[in-house]
């Protein structure tokens, strides 16, 4: 999208506004939606909004919030989760807006079966400056200060081959226990606590002996979601920004 540009569209079909909707939001833009739908939340707080003119905010970070008419909080908060999935039905030919886990055990949905407005736009943010650094440098990073990830962190290999595929960096940690490092440059979601925990599980079957490998997600931030699953695998985390140009 050019800077400075905002791109409308005034009563788009729902096949028209799904388009819209995919390519705004893959290019990194913030998109707004106005028209009818009903609004579904499949959360531990479950409701269900019938049909009524509402306001739809679809962020770039996988946020959705839908507002009715007064108030400034969303119908629903935001399930956890970093994932938008953008769909005509079928059978009823609406557009579909899911917000949270593809699982859909844990979702906001809002059916649209009109939309009158779809807007997309960039939307800076100057007060939080993003990290502009690569995975590479994130890697030297940690390479050169692996107490920024644990005290007495001692790297042994970067790339180390496993069944799961390579490490990123493979470490022995202060008491010697075995550790599979993962860095991430953005802030990771629930994909990237999956791949650490398959690493995790590989290299723990191909190590000799009673090794019991640790798996140390790394990068800026996590997903709500995704510090939950590293919980449920009992894997770290560890808050460290690549250097910046």
């Amino acid at each position: 999208m050019p800077d400075e540009a905002v791109e409308t569209l005034r009563t788009p079909t729902p096949t028209r506004a799904r388009a819209f909707l995919a390519d705004a939001l893959r290019g990194g833009a913030y998109v707004t939606l106005v028209g009818a739908c009903t609004v579904e939340s499949r959360t531990r707080t479950s409701r269900e909004h019938p049909r009524a003119r509402r306001h739809a905010t679809c962020k770039p970070d996988g946020t959705v919030l839908v507002h009715g008419p007064s108030g400034h909080r969303p119908l629903h908060p935001q399930p956890d989760g970093d994932r938008v999935d953008v769909r005509v039905d079928d059978d009823t030919g609406e557009l579909v807006v899911a917000a949270g886990p593809p699982s859909g055990a844990d979702q906001l949905v809002a059916r649209f079966d009109t939309v009158e407005l779809a807007t997309a736009f960039d939307v800076d943010d100057h007060e939080t400056d993003a990290p502009s650094g690569t995975e590479a440098d994130l890697k030297e990073r940690v390479l050169e200060r692996p107490a920024l990830v644990e005290p007495g962190l001692r790297p042994l290999a970067t790339e180390r081959d496993t069944p799961a595929g390579p490490v990123d960096v493979y470490a022995e940690a202060a008491d010697g226990q075995p550790v599979v490092v993962e860095l991430k440059r953005d802030r990771a979601g629930p994909d990237a606590v999956s791949q650490l925990a398959r690493y995790v599980d590989a290299l723990a079957a191909d190590l000799h002996g009673d090794a019991s490998p640790r798996g140390v997600l790394v990068a800026p931030g996590v997903t709500p979601r995704a510090r939950r699953l590293l919980g449920d695998h009992g894997l770290d985390f560890a808050a460290v920004d690549p250097p910046r140009d």
